[in-house]
């Protein structure tokens, strides 16, 4: 990761803040020039530091629905077959590789109990899927984002 000095951070948080605040308001907040921001930001844009600018879901909304983490247990060499057949499913949110009792770990968002009763069907019928262990999530304690 490229080196991030403090007007970076400082760049990067009121972003996280407000991805939508004009260029000239983020000079007016970090007391540099317009022209620095907008070469700030093609810098950490081209380094991969900043990859994309998104929307964060109000709290009605993300606790709508039912949200899942699915620890996943492939065999040995399925583990790119069982990758092309999850992130084909809309409702696997994320999926990441991890060490320790599981391959994967799943977040699954869906409708209803129902809707999760049948994807968790849909992943457990993946060929070179072995185990999965499921635990849902009953509310959002702490979310501190992505903060650096």
């Amino acid at each position: 990761m490229p080196a991030l000095d403090e007007i970076d951070r400082q760049l990067i948080a009121a972003l996280q803040l407000n991805a939508r605040e004009s260029v000239a308001m983020l000079a007016r907040q970090l007391g540099i020039a317009r022209t620095t921001v907008t070469s700030r930001l093609a810098r950490l844009e081209k380094t991969q530091v900043i990859t994309g600018y998104g929307v964060r879901l109000g709290k009605r909304v993300v606790d709508g629905g039912l949200q899942a983490y699915v620890g996943i247990t492939v065999q040995a060499r399925s583990g790119k077959e069982v990758l092309r057949r999850l992130s084909a499913m809309a409702q696997v949110q994320q999926l990441c590789a991890v060490s320790g009792e599981f391959d994967y770990v799943a977040w699954l968002r869906t409708d209803s109990p129902e809707q999760l009763d049948q994807l968790l069907d849909q992943i457990g019928s993946v060929d070179g899927v072995e185990k999965t262990t499921t635990s849902i999530i009953l509310s959002n304690k702490l979310d501190r984002g992505q903060s650096i």
